[in-house]
């Protein structure tokens, strides 16, 4: 795409990053009364069975996707026209997320800055080595990213470690503001359970939320992966790195059944986001729509996304992301070579 186009691309679409009150109020009606009433019921059912009331809690864990969502939308101050009432229901909307506003603000920021940027990976994003460092790392690092990118661990144990290790510390160096979210975010958290613990009892406590904490985390690690992790995605050195390119060509067009891109706030409109990252998510499907040129970013569905869950490295030579067998015959040869 040449330089001209796009920054007309940039310009048509900032015309959408217009935060309205009346939408966001609607999604944060729409979004929390359901997930309180579904909260609710499963509780309630664990009276008739149990096996009434986990799929009950499973469905509420849908909708702490889309609660995610606005806390996401929250830290690009998109959500809402007003800074304060951005920051106020994002921090909110973190505490029913178990994610610390200002931490994840400061490092999702860094990673809309440096998406498929070869030499600026490591912070807010999914690690990812190319074929080259994987072949000149050592068989234990070989074998931690093997293991980090296996995907029971990645989806299994990676929501147990978001909720309970990674949110709940702060990073060396963080300042004041952000340290004191991520405290305000734990102590409600354990007012909350603490409260709910106390007056339904720990096991209908566990029986409920557990579901909806590892269904959402799991969901939200997936959504999180498949958007960049697919098989023409972009990724180049700092010194051919593109913003743009980065957002249309690294980002993808999750296309969805209409109930989950409603679940999932839209988020599926990837690229758009990327691009701009101040349009809310209830007018991404919109600015897709109206901008042409967006309509040819990479479009995945539902089945085959389901492929990009054996993509493992990327191919800097051949620019496509690879599984660890089809550079199986190549690594051979190499510790051959080596020995």
């Amino acid at each position: 795409m040449e330089k001209e186009k796009q920054k007309q691309l940039k310009k048509d679409v900032a015309a959408f990053a217009k935060p309205d009150t009346k939408a966001g109020i609607k999604q944060l009606v729409n979004t929390m009364l359901p997930f309180l009433a579904l909260w609710i019921l499963a509780y309630v059912s664990l009276e008739i069975s149990v096996w009434l009331a986990v799929p009950i809690a499973l469905l509420a864990g849908a909708f702490v996707v889309r609660i995610f969502i606005i806390f996401h939308d929250c830290t690009h101050s998109s959500f809402l026209p007003s800074q304060k009432a951005n920051r106020t229901i994002g921090i909110i909307s973190g505490i029913l997320t178990l994610f610390p506003f200002d931490k994840w603000k400061r490092s999702h920021s860094i990673h809309h800055a440096t998406s498929g940027n070869l030499d600026k990976r490591g912070t807010g994003d999914i690690w990812v080595m190319t074929v080259e460092e994987y072949m000149q790392a050592s068989k234990g690092e070989r074998f931690i990213y093997r293991l980090y990118r296996h995907p029971i661990v990645m989806f299994g144990f990676g929501p147990i470690y978001l909720f309970l290790v990674s949110n709940r510390f702060n990073r060396k160096g963080a300042k004041r503001k952000e340290r004191l979210n991520t405290y305000l975010t734990n102590g409600s958290a354990i007012l909350i359970y603490g409260t709910i613990i106390a007056t339904l009892g720990w096991e209908a406590f566990l029986l409920v939320q557990l579901p909806i904490l590892y269904v959402s985390g799991m969901l939200g690690i997936w959504l999180f992966y498949v958007q960049h992790q697919f098989e023409d995605s972009y990724f180049e050195d700092e010194s051919e790195w593109d913003f743009v390119k980065a957002a249309v060509d690294g980002s993808s067009y999750y296309k969805l059944p209409k109930v989950m891109q409603w679940i999932s706030g839209n988020i599926g409109f990837h690229h758009v986001h990327h691009l701009q990252p101040r349009v809310p998510n209830y007018k991404l499907e919109e600015a897709h729509e109206s901008n042409p040129p967006l309509k040819h970013a990479t479009t995945i569905t539902f089945l085959t996304s389901l492929k990009s869950a054996r993509f493992r490295l990327y191919d800097t030579a051949n620019k496509t992301f690879v599984s660890f067998k089809d550079i199986k015959p190549r690594l051979k040869r190499n510790e051959q070579t080596s020995a």
